[in-house]
């Protein structure tokens, strides 16, 4: 039998050392909330595998859409013979978007191709060639969705010269002293100082920052951005691939604003573990691009489309929506319980079942304690629970349970990060 250590050793000369790995430990083999190792111990899910399991892993209706299209077709290329399932999924979301206007969408493979999209598919539509993202927010790996990332180390270093014609505003974070004033004036600075208005395609947002930190947008300042891109002709550009398909208690984080994007990109949990993203526009915005400016060769692949519509089927049937609310306020309670207790809990922040606690090393001075996050991740895997951080300072703990988790198991989880805490800050 393989142990995790020999997994580990084994890893380490046949994987670069780029690809960094949260947790030592090789899974083998996982069921709804549940990740057991090769040595056979069980682990509760709190990372989902970075939001992408809201329904769960090897959710039953999931698989068996995909074993059903894996029987029939898995793959052809949707531009050369197009295929139900993609169709099917489209119309779909199409309608479960936000907004009246009629909408369109396109399949893709991954979270920064779908970020990528949307900024071909703004320029194209405006003929202009600026976007502004927020400092903090993370779209990708690719070199376009790493130069709208606010987030230098370790995703931007040494990877230069990035895309031009990309500028960062200050994320409006109530935490740590600028909210939607202090971000709305610094965008009619970079406006002054920057880049012109009229030649800015769009501002592509986060309404939850994940990797950032799970810091909320606040409600007013998506709809001041949305009425300031409504003056300058502007697009706005929501990034659901995190928040997206239940996470937060809505479909999509940004209808809790009541703010429609014109442009959506999502992924992660949309396919519940198959790889799949996409991006939904209105379908005026979608339609300027001409054939053959769009696609790729996996993208949108059958199976991988057939399983998203058994998650929508999921999520629908399951009452996912109710279920995140629920969710969200167990964690939520046991997170502030915590917070009560210890000192070094800065912050509780989040919407729905999409929360963290910001780490600090004491709140009369609220100074990052990434050590300190660390020390809980690890010490929360030696108990049996799977969790991991984010943030500008790597101090912030998240949890993104799967949403069919029992509450009991989300209670066995939090008990457990509550020991975690104690025993590092102990230490």
């Amino acid at each position: 039998m393989t142990t995790n250590a020999q997994f580990i050793a084994r890893l380490g000369a046949a994987v670069p050392r780029g690809v960094s790995i949260a947790i030592p430990i090789a899974a083998a083999r996982a069921e709804g909330a549940e990740i057991y190792d090769v040595e056979g111990r069980r682990y509760i899910d709190f990372a989902g595998g970075i939001s992408v399991l809201n329904v769960g892993h090897r959710h039953p209706r999931v698989i068996a859409a995909a074993a059903e299209q894996m029987g029939a077709l898995t793959h052809a290329c949707f531009q050369v013979t197009p295929y139900e399932s993609y169709l099917r999924l489209a119309e779909r979301l199409n309608l479960l978007a936000p907004g009246d206007a009629p909408k369109k969408t396109i399949f893709l493979t991954t979270g920064a191709e779908a970020i990528e999209n949307t900024v071909k598919i703004a320029r194209y539509s405006t003929g202009r060639s600026a976007i502004i993202s927020f400092s903090g927010g993370f779209h990708g790996r690719t070199m376009m969705a790493l130069a709208l990332t606010g987030k230098v180390a370790p995703y931007k270093v040494g990877f230069g010269p990035m895309p031009g014609e990309i500028f960062h505003a200050p994320f409006p974070d109530n935490f740590r002293g600028g909210g939607t004033v202090a971000s709305l004036l610094a965008i009619e600075a970079i406006f002054k100082s920057d880049v012109e208005p009229e030649r800015v395609a769009a501002f592509l947002i986060e309404p939850v920052q994940g990797e950032g930190g799970f810091n909320v947008a606040p409600f007013d300042f998506l709809r001041e951005l949305r009425a300031l891109c409504d003056r300058h002709g502007i697009l706005l550009i929501a990034d659901e691939i995190q928040t997206g398909f239940g996470r937060t208690g809505r479909m999509f984080a940004v209808e809790h604003a009541g703010v429609v994007p014109d442009l959506i990109a999502v992924a992660k949990s949309l396919a519940g573990g198959f790889p799949l993203s996409g991006v939904i526009g209105r379908a005026d915005i979608m339609d300027t691009v001409g054939p053959g400016g769009l696609g790729g060769t996996y993208a949108g692949n059958p199976i991988a489309c057939a399983a998203a519509l058994a998650v929508l089927d999921v999520m629908r049937d399951e009452n996912m929506l109710e279920r995140a609310e629920k969710v969200g306020e167990a964690v939520r309670w046991q997170l502030e319980q915590m917070r009560s207790r210890f000192d070094e809990i800065g912050d509780v922040r989040g919407l729905g079942a999409m929360l963290a606690m910001e780490l600090v090393k004491s709140r009369s001075t609220m100074e990052p304690a990434p050590e300190l996050a660390r020390a809980v991740v690890t010490r929360a895997a030696e108990r049996g629970l799977v969790i991991i951080t984010c943030g500008i300072y790597a101090n912030v703990v998240r949890v993104m349970v799967p949403l069919t988790a029992p509450l009991e198991m989300v209670d066995e989880g939090m008990s457990i990060l509550a020991s975690a805490l104690e025993d590092a800050v102990g230490t």
